[in-house]
Order: structure tokens, then C-alpha cells, then sequence
């Protein structure tokens, strides 16, 4: 076998090219990715108890003798079902797996086997449905019986047993060559495991006190190099030079009060912090935060007159079509109102202006869908300096479209966007300023590990005329009183969204689909009124055309998936109908619900749900009392992790496998602390005590080496 850690997980015994394939599904290609593949949780066999001790509903531990072993057909599930009867002294129980009659010959009379799961009583008799099992062999060497047993998300094909024991035989051979990334100092300062002793009791505790510490040590490490190349980046950020826009107050006050709103509170504290950001010399890097329809947009619009005013272009990139063409519309009715003639200023370079700028501000819409011919002209416009703001998607960074003067790059809905395409649209100008942002409410703890290159703005509060979205819970037998809501609601001349988890329905899955769902609608319950289809897999032309068919009011009813997460305004649809709501995660479910409420109407969100298990019902409760983003979010971190939270596309969320910033605040400070102090002592990190830590920085963060060059 080979001993490198980077060796592919193929050359591991027993498993081979084709096992590796079901690995790497997993995230799983090396060793090294095997032993920092994490426990999901944990089993406690520590205390093995005597049958009689046995309290029904308790997850326990038990071992007994096999006395006898049947099968039977469930009739009325149509089901295989294996019971195992074993005993000790004290008591019996009856073991039950269903559709699984292989199991049988594991289980021999007289043989002594443990059991873990959960007990219950069932006509009268003491059982444990579908348990864990352990044959107790002296012979046996890899043996679960009084330990701390892990349990992982497995690999297709596995067992948690045959996991472990591969994960147990990686951890044997391969402890020994894996290299400390925390210095020995930063380990003693705060009382950290080795590397060694955190990853054995990560995966098999000793006793549960070490693996608390393996699980600080573990995260502590992840927080640490996440936050090094965030703590050089800022660093590279301070020592560019970028433009100071000259600021003229008086013309931005004239333009807002041609508004047909009052800005907010929030909305004036944010465009300060804006605009002094843009009067430095340094480029602005700035995270706008922002409840759906909290007004980032005006904000955004503002900024990008005090870079026009000084004779600079924006570039406005979005994530879809749809949005594009609304951001588009929503400039050109502010800039509509603007008579004031557009003066560009010297900037700081002393670099001076062309004469007779145009008084008015020029905007271009440039989307995958234009016509080759028009986006020819507007690559054209946009090279020589005629196209003062360009909105657009992913097209704005391809390969032709070449700036005269880029002075600020907004970038809305963040999230939907990775990194390098983020860093694509800085080159397209000499060190822009850039303004990011996000309606997915972030609580500022996880926005210091996500953005800690960034500053970050917030605006807390919603425009005043903003409808309260009430929202409401129905369970699965209710659906027929929510579906006469709809109704109600679009017979009054509204419109409404009802979005599912799947588009497709699913033989794992008893959930209904938006496909299905689309016909059932159309053709049966709400066969009197205009319903459409919306999902990732039509056409985006096709997804432009219905969505700007509902948005036109041509559509009484959209069925969607949650492709609507990111959406437009429509301010006559006043119902969102979440089915399946258990489904979703808190933050999702909350940008869903902004859909609605955006016009002069009551709107409601209505949840459909058969959430069966306590922690689901909770969550669902919470969210129907709940209207504050951040909160949600928050909670909805606590529940299902940064990961998840974000998703994929997150870069350097979806790095933190063990790390939860929002539980491990403390550490996270701790951690961002020593990264700062390691990179003043040695930015370049040459001392020969930080080459692990640079390998896992240039392994996980593509971009590195171009961090490096601060020093």
C-alpha cells in the first residue's frame, strides 16, 4: 500500500476504481481526505446495561445470547420481516429488521451479539427495531463493544460497520505522517490536542472529555486557515492604490429628493459609510446586507452616481435574466427624474476628464439573450466610455466586454456568484471599487469568518408602506382549506406563487412534485384560472418567458421549486404557498415569504407540512412567528451549519467540515487573532514551521499565491 497522504483512496485495500467512484461522491479522493472525513454523530456504547434495565423509548446498549431466529411476511406492508430472539440472564428481546432476510445468517444460536437502538414495547414484548448489531468475537480484532462508536454520512454501498473499519486501518498506517498546521506555540497558548490525538479521538473517543478537546483542537484549526488568506487579503486591499472619488453632497441630496420616497434611517447611515469608503484612496471592498426589500438597491444606484459624476462606468452583475431586466428598469426610472447636468471632477490620479461629458447617464442591459449584432454595438459603447452603467449577468465578465474607465463593480445577490468570477470583473479595471450584496441575512459573527477581507454595511429596517406578510401553517389534511385560500385570493384579482422541494417525483422521496403538482392544478383544481410551470431545468429563455408572464399578470398561479429564491418584483402576488415547508431551511424559506408583500395588498405565506419530528415542528412554529431575516438566520445556522446554510457555491464556508462560527464564536476570535499575528511576523509564511499551513492554504484556496505577493 502506498503511504503518501495524497495518494488516490483507490490503492486502499478493498476498495479499487470502482468503490473510489462512491468515495469521491462523498468528497472523499485521498487519504488525507479519509481521515478528515468527520463523524456525523455518535453512539454511546460505553455502558453495556442487563436486559431488565431496559427502559422503553431509550436508545441503549445491550448484549445478549441468540435463543431463536424466525422470519415472517407482513401481509399488510408486504414486507420481509427477520425477528432474532436473544436473552441474558435477567430478560428477553426480539431484534426486528425488515426486508432484510440476508441478515439471518449472522445470527447462530448460542452466539453472543450486542445490540444498539432504540427499545419499545410491542404486543407485550420488549423490542428494538432495525438495531445496530455486533457479533462479540474473541478472535474478532476490530471490535465496537463499551466504546464511543462513530457514525458517518456513508459512501453508497457502505455500512457504518465497513466504514469504520476502513477509517480504522487509514488511522493505524497513516497517523504518523500527518503534519501539525497549528505552530507549536498557537497549540500551547491554548491548550490545543496534537494532530495525531485530535484526529484518533475525533473518530475513536477515548472517553467523551477527549473528544470534546479533539473537536475544539479540529476546529479551532479550520477557523485558523480559513482566516490567514481573509487577513492577507485585507492586507494586499490596504497597500493598493485605488481612486478617491470626489464627493459632492449637494448633488446626491438634489437627485434623492427627486425620489418618490424617503430614504430610511439605515439607508442613510449605509450610504455614508459608502461614501466615504469611495472618497479614499484605497479601493472600497464593502458588503451591503439587507432584508429582502429592505431598499439596497437605491443604495447601490447612489453609489453608482457618485462614480459616474466623476467620470467613471459601473459594472452592475446579477445572477439571472430576470433580475437584470428589473435592476435595469428600476435605474432607468431613477436616472429619468435627473436633470442635473453630470460634471466629471479631476480625481486623485490628477488625471483630467474628457469636456463635454453628456449630461445624461447612459445605462446598457447585456444578457446571454441579446442578439449578437446588439451586443456587438453595446461591447463597442461600453470600450469607448459611451455606456456610463452596465447591468447584466454572468455576460458582463465574458471575454469582449472591455471597459474604458471601470471605476465601481456592484454585485447583488452574492452567494449566487463564486469567487473567481467575482475576481474576473475586478480585472476589467484598475483596482475598482467594489460593493457587494446579499439579501440572505447574515448575522454579523458568520459574516466576520465569511467577508473578514470586507467592511461590512447593514440596513436593519424596511421602507415605511411595507406590508406585514402573515403566515400561516396548515398540515398535509388541511391542503384542501389552503388551496380555497388560493382561490379566494386570485379570484379578488390576485396572483399567487406555490413552490416544492423536488420538480420530479421520487421513489425515496413521498413527496408531491412541482410537475405533477403543474397538471393537477391545471387541469383539475384551479382549472379555471391561467397556471404556470417554473423549474432549473427548462430553458432559461423559457424560464425568462414565464416568469415575465406572471410578472405581466398573464399568470393567475406560478408552481415553482425554489428557483424563485431569487426572484423579481411583482407587487400583485399576495400569496406564497410553501409546500413540503419542512423541507426547506429557515433562511430559504424567509427569502421565499419576501416574494410576497411588495404591493399595496395583504399578503400571506401558507406552510404546508406533515414535519413529524419535534425539532422540524419547532422550526416551522418559529418561522410562523418569526419575520426578522437575521433572526431567522441565525437559527437556522444553529440547526443546520455553514455548509448547508450556503451551499456549494460558498467558497470557504464549505471548507469548515467540524467549525460552527456561530457556537464557537470564542475560538473563531481566538483564531482570527493568531492568523493576524502569525501574518505581521511572517507574511510570506517562508519559516519552516508554516509549511504545512501553506500546503493546506495553496490545497484549499486557489487563489493564495496571489495573497502572498503583499509582502
Amino acid at each position: 500500500m502506498f503511504s503518501h497522504l495524497t495518494t488516490s483512496i483507490q490503492y486502499l485495500k478493498g476498495i479499487g476504481p470502482k468503490r473510489a467512484k462512491s468515495f469521491e461522491k462523498s468528497g472523499i479522493k485521498t487519504i488525507e481526505d479519509l481521515l478528515f472525513y468527520f463523524p456525523r454523530c455518535y453512539e454511546d456504547r460505553s455502558e453495556v446495561i442487563p436486559l431488565d434495565k431496559v427502559i422503553p423509548g431509550n436508545v441503549v446498549t445491550v448484549e445478549g445470547e441468540v435463543f431463536r431466529v424466525g422470519g415472517r411476511r407482513a401481509m399488510r406492508r408486504g414486507m420481509d420481516v427477520l425477528e432474532v430472539v436473544l436473552g441474558d440472564d435477567t430478560k428477553q428481546v426480539t431484534a426486528v429488521w425488515f426486508n432484510q432476510p440476508y441478515l439471518r445468517h449472522y445470527f447462530l444460536l448460542g452466539k453472543k451479539v450486542l445490540l444498539h437502538g432504540k427499545a419499545e414495547i410491542y404486543k407485550e414484548r420488549l423490542q428494538i427495531v432495525s438495531p445496530e448489531f455486533e457479533m462479540i468475537d474473541e478472535g474478532e480484532e476490530f471490535q465496537e463493544v463499551d466504546k464511543i462508536v462513530p457514525r458517518y454520512t456513508l459512501p453508497q454501498g457502505y455500512s457504518q460497520r465497513g466504514f469504520r473499519k476502513i477509517v480504522k486501518i487509514v488511522l493505524d498506517k497513516h497517523i504518523p505522517q500527518v503534519e501539525e498546521v497549528l505552530p507549536f506555540n498557537i497549540r500551547s497558548k491554548h491548550r490545543l490536542l496534537n494532530i495525531a490525538q485530535s484526529l484518533l479521538n475525533i473518530h475513536f473517543p477515548q472517553s467523551h472529555d477527549l473528544r470534546k478537546e479533539a473537536f475544539r483542537r479540529l476546529s479551532f484549526e479550520e477557523f485558523f486557515i480559513y482566516q490567514v488568506p481573509l487577513v492577507l487579503r485585507k492586507l494586499k486591499r490596504k497597500e493598493k492604490a485605488g481612486i478617491a472619488f470626489k464627493i459632492e453632497d449637494a448633488f446626491l441630496d438634489a437627485f434623492i429628493r427627486t425620489l418618490a420616497f424617503e430614504l430610511t434611517f439605515s439607508q442613510k447611515m449605509v450610504l455614508t459609510e459608502i461614501k466615504h469608503d469611495m472618497s479614499l484612496s484605497k479601493p472600497m471592498q464593502r458588503l451591503l446586507q439587507g432584508d429582502v426589500g429592505s431598499g439596497k438597491t437605491i443604495v447601490a444606484t447612489l453609489a453608482s452616481l457618485v462614480a459616474v459624476s466623476n467620470g467613471f462606468q459601473v459594472a452592475f452583475m446579477v445572477p439571472t435574466e430576470i433580475l437584470a431586466n428589473q435592476h435595469f428598469e428600476k435605474l432607468s426610472e431613477f436616472f429619468k427624474m435627473l436633470s442635473h447636468k453630470v460634471t466629471p471632477h479631476s480625481f486623485a490620479t490628477g488625471q483630467a476628464m474628457s469636456k463635454g461629458h453628456k449630461s445624461k447617464i447612459e445605462l446598457a442591459l447585456l444578457t446571454g439573450s441579446i442578439t449578437k449584432e446588439k451586443r456587438k454595438k453595446i461591447y463597442k459603447e461600453i470600450a469607448t466610455g459611451e455606456i456610463d452603467i452596465v447591468i447584466g449577468t454572468h455576460a458582463v465578465i465574458q471575454e469582449g466586454v472591455n471597459f474604458k474607465n471601470l471605476g465601481l463593480i456592484v454585485i447583488d445577490e452574492q452567494h449566487k456568484f463564486g469567487v473567481s468570477q467575482r475576481t474576473l470583473l475586478t480585472k476589467k479595471g484598475i483596482s475598482p471599487d467594489i460593493l457587494i450584496m446579499t439579501a440572505t441575512p447574515i448575522p454579523r459573527t458568520l459574516a466576520m469568518t465569511l467577508y473578514g477581507d470586507l467592511d461590512i454595511s447593514l440596513i436593519r429596517e424596511l421602507p415605511p408602506g411595507r406590508k406585514k406578510i402573515e403566515t400561516l401553517l396548515y398540515n398535509l389534511s388541511e391542503r384542501s382549506g389552503a388551496y380555497d385560500f388560493v382561490k379566494k385570493q386570485v379570484l379578488e384579482g390576485r396572483q399567487v406563487y406555490i413552490v416544492y422541494p423536488i420538480i420530479e417525483e421520487s421513489e425515496t422521496l413521498e413527496l408531491s412534485s412541482a410537475k405533477k403538482m403543474f397538471k393537477e392544478f391545471s387541469e383539475e383544481i384551479f382549472k379555471e384560472f391561467k397556471v404556470g410551470l417554473l423549474h432549473g431545468r427548462v430553458k432559461k429563455e423559457e424560464q425568462e418567458l414565464t416568469m415575465r408572464l406572471f410578472r405581466d399578470g398573464k399568470l393567475d398561479i406560478l408552481v415553482a421549486t425554489t428557483i424563485l429564491e431569487v426572484g423579481i418584483d411583482v407587487p400583485n402576488a399576495t400569496v406564497m404557498m410553501i409546500e413540503h415547508a419542512d423541507r426547506f431551511g429557515l433562511s430559504q424559506l424567509h427569502q421565499m415569504r419576501g416574494r410576497v408583500g411588495r404591493g399595496a395588498h395583504a399578503s400571506f405565506c401558507l406552510l404546508v407540512s406533515d414535519a413529524e419530528t419535534e425539532e422540524a415542528q419547532a422550526r416551522l412554529g418559529a418561522f410562523v412567528k418569526e419575520t426578522d431575516g437575521f433572526k431567522i438566520a441565525e437559527e437556522d445556522l444553529k440547526l443546520r451549519g455553514p455548509g448547508e446554510f450556503f451551499g456549494d457555491r460558498q467558497h470557504g464556508l464549505v471548507q469548515l467540515k467540524i467549525a460552527n462560527p456561530l457556537t464557537q464564536m470564542h475560538l473563531l476570535k481566538a483564531a482570527r487573532e493568531e492568523a493576524i499575528k502569525l501574518i505581521e511576523t511572517d507574511p510570506k509564511l517562508l519559516d519552516r514551521n508554516h509549511q504545512e499551513l501553506r500546503r493546506q492554504l495553496y490545497m484549499r484556496f486557489p487563489e493564495f499565491e496571489k495573497f502572498l505577493e503583499v509582502a
